[in-house]
Formats: C-alpha cells, structure tokens, sequence
C-alpha cells in the first residue's frame, strides 16, 4: 500500500516542533543554497522563528541587493496597475513593506556595530567579516587619498611661501645695491673739493748786526 498524503498542521508537542523547525529550516536554506548555485539564480531566504530569530541566506550577491530589485520590481508593478487599485488599500499593502525594510536595516545596523550576532549562522559571520572588510579597505583608502592631498597641498604652500621669501630677499639686495651706488660718487665730491688751508711759509730769523760798535769807533776816529 502506498504512503497517504501527509496533513499539514501545527505540530502541538513544544519540543517536536523546535526540532522540525531546525530540520525544515537546514532542508530549505540547503534547497536554497542549490538553485542559487545550480541555476546562478539571486536567491534571498528569510525565516522569523517562533521566538522572534532571524535565519537568512542570500546568494553570491548581498540581501540588500536583492531585496533593492525586489522594491524595484514590486514598484514598477504597482505603477502600472495604480490606475485599478484603490490609493487607501495601496497604502495598506505598503505598509508592512516598509516597516519590514526598516527593520532589516536597524538589525544590518545592529550586527555591523557587533550586537545581535548570536542567531547568525557561520556562513553569515563570515558573509558580515567580509562586508565590513570591504568597507574598512575603502575607509583607509578614503583617509590615505586625503592625506596624501593634504600633504601635497601643504607642499605648495610651502614651495610658494619659499619663492615669495626669496623673491623679497632679492629686492631687499637690490635695494641696497641701488642706495650703495647712490653714496659713493657724493663722498668722492665731498673728498675732492675739500682742501686744507694754506698755511704761510715761515719767516726767516735775522741775526743781529754784530758790526755796530765798530763803526762808531770809525766815525769817531774821522771826526
């Protein structure tokens, strides 16, 4: 006799149900985890757990990524059937959407600053380490392209303030160039037209006439 077909309903045993829940989840996240790489499909898996636990598998490409296509997709159809629904009861629908997309960013929020991390899986630790690697190779590779134009700007400051002061330095020598070359043909006038005084050459000292008495003697003799 052939098997019948199981009935789906809530298992009652606590216990029973934890461990098909852990079971089934495997089995879908594995089934998951075959389409993505069998048929290169983008697959993103989410599962709440009874007690409010997180279970997600994304494909090669992020969950943010595919649930952005998943918006854009969803939107490009509202709009073309925005004319045949009613503007109250798109906004009924879209609610929920939207309060679920917070969620899930909050929660990205949460694990990129390392909280929250006890229901994530090896595979999605390792997906977050990779995630924040990138984003820390792009952070020191931002603030080393601003030091480096930091540092070059400095330069030509530097470089321009050198030219400045030299340019100064050899107006300043010209300057005193120009002055000295003014003073030195006034102080060669001033030399040469300045004379001593002449002084008058000196008189010559007579000796006294020693032959006095004698002629007396020889007018007296005559007389």
């Amino acid at each position: 006799m052939g098997r019948g077909r199981v009935q789906l309903k809530r298992i009652e045993n606590k216990i029973s149900r934890q461990v098909t829940f852990s079971k089934r989840r495997s089995g879908l996240l594995k089934k998951a985890n075959e389409i993505s790489v069998l048929c290169d499909a983008d697959v993103a898996l989410i599962v709440f757990s009874t007690k409010g636990k997180l279970f997600e598998y994304s494909s090669e490409s992020s969950m943010e990524s595919i649930l952005e296509r998943y918006e854009r997709y969803s939107y490009a159809e509202r709009k073309l059937n925005a004319n045949d629904v009613d503007p109250m009861e798109n906004w009924t629908l879209e609610h929920p959407k939207l309060m679920s997309r917070i969620e899930l960013i909050q929660r990205n929020i949460r694990h990129y600053t390392g909280q929250d991390l006890d229901p994530l899986s090896l595979r999605e630790l390792q997906s977050l380490e990779q995630q924040m690697d990138t984003a820390l190779k792009r952070i020191r590779s931002r603030k080393n392209q601003l030091m480096h134009e930091s540092i070059s700007e400095l330069q030509k400051k530097e470089k321009a303030l050198q030219e400045q002061n030299n340019s100064m330095t050899k107006k300043l020598k010209d300057k005193e160039k120009m002055q000295s070359g003014q003073t030195q043909p006034n102080s060669g006038q001033n030399s040469a037209t300045f004379m001593l005084p002449q002084q008058p050459p000196p008189q010559s000292h007579q000796l006294p006439n020693l032959t006095i008495g004698y002629s007396l003697s020889l007018t007296h003799t005559q007389s």
